[in-house]
């Protein structure tokens, strides 16, 4: 994340995420599918964007893909406001449910994570992506692991 924001090496997940936030600076993914981390709290993570053009498919209809992605930071974001300074984690399953297919004209979307529970080497997250008016597009269940930063940086 020091790519990205101001993270220093005793910050916690939550402050880590915070930075992120107060700095402005976005990881790569949420500028290409052009969405932002909006809420945060403990074991809460929040994101929105505006499904468009710019993430249609072939069928003429916002990529699943535009979703999951959604869906995939609200759960891994939530898992990682639980983090100590001294933790990282991965994302080793994702289910996604989609149960309403989205297009330019759905309007502004929240993928909104919480953690279900958090161990020394699992969580467990969900997340939903929801519209402005309260119709529910995807749902998210994620296993996440839970591990010790290594004594040398991640290249």
């Amino acid at each position: 994340m020091a790519d990205i924001n101001d993270a220093k090496p005793e910050m916690t997940g939550l402050e880590q995420l915070q930075s992120l936030v107060k700095t402005g600076k976005r990881p790569g993914i949420a500028v290409s599918l052009d969405f932002d981390l909006v809420e945060l709290g403990d074991g809460i993570a929040v994101f929105s964007g505006i499904p468009g053009d710019h993430a249609y498919n072939p069928i003429n209809a916002i990529h699943g893909g535009y979703a999951a992605t959604l869906l995939d930071s609200a759960c891994g974001c939530a898992v990682h406001t639980k983090l100590s300074a001294s933790q990282l984690y991965t994302t080793l399953e994702l289910k996604i449910s989609y149960l309403r297919a989205m297009t330019r004209d759905t309007g502004r979307v929240r993928a909104e994570g919480k953690v279900i529970s958090f161990g020394r080497r699992a969580a467990f997250a969900e997340a939903k992506l929801i519209g402005e008016d309260g119709t529910v597009f995807a749902t998210a269940t994620s296993t996440l692991l839970v591990m010790d930063k290594p004594n040398r940086p991640l290249k």
